[in-house]
């Protein structure tokens, strides 16, 4: 999950699944159309056994594109279940799990409520910081708060900076903000007979706010 040098990159987030297998046919579709980096997994509740069995079921289909695949939350399970990483929101939780991800898995970190969050994740050694996405109650920050920590923090910062969209309009501006990757949330999934064509229409409008003026 590396930054790119000009244009960000993609990072899909799936809704929490129950049925990964068919999840899976729209996952396929869309990865196969747009400059993905990464996939944030969000499972619903289960016992530990199928949340593995989840996690591997969609690591067989991303991974083999060279996508990463973080685990929303459960650092305990990303090395049984074949992930790549996990996804901490909070600084607390970052910190209780980086030292069981790292160096050999991914450590990201959303849910920062301040700079001074943002700070102590790169600290402690995110991989990742993420701004922007709802909290579990779906509110999240005026788009032009999300642009400024954007901004300030891939102006500020080595620690790739991952923006998050909500809806097509704001993948540009983001992009301009200097976003190394922007995530779209679970939204493109409403509609899974789409999900490819909005990665794809996502992937064109970075390419076309990061072409040189």
């Amino acid at each position: 999950m590396q930054p790119p040098s000009l244009t960000p990159r993609l990072y899909l987030i799936t809704p929490p699944l129950t049925d990964t297998a068919a999840f899976a046919r729209h996952l396929d579709s869309a990865l196969a159309v747009g400059d993905v980096a990464a996939l944030l997994l969000r499972l619903a509740e289960t016992d530990e056994r199928s949340l593995i069995n989840r996690t591997r079921s969609v690591a067989a289909i991303v991974q083999r594109r060279d996508i990463a695949v973080v685990l929303d939350g459960h650092p305990d399970l990303a090395a049984r279940a074949g992930a790549d990483g996990a996804h901490l929101t909070g600084i607390e939780a970052l910190t209780a799990a980086i030292g069981s991800l790292k160096p050999d898995r991914i450590a990201g970190c959303g849910g920062l409520r301040s700079r001074h969050d943002a700070m102590l994740a790169g600290q402690a050694g995110a991989d990742y910081v993420m701004f922007g996405e709802p909290n579990p109650y779906g509110n999240r920050p005026p788009f032009d708060a999300v642009e400024e920590r954007v901004a300030w923090s891939a102006g500020l910062f080595e620690v790739p900076c991952v923006g998050y969209a909500s809806g097509l309009d704001e993948v540009a501006p983001l992009a301009r903000a200097k976003a190394d990757f922007v995530a779209l949330g679970d939204w493109i999934w409403t509609n899974e007979a789409t999900a490819a064509a909005t990665v794809a229409a996502a992937t064109a409008r970075l390419a076309e706010a990061t072409v040189p003026q």
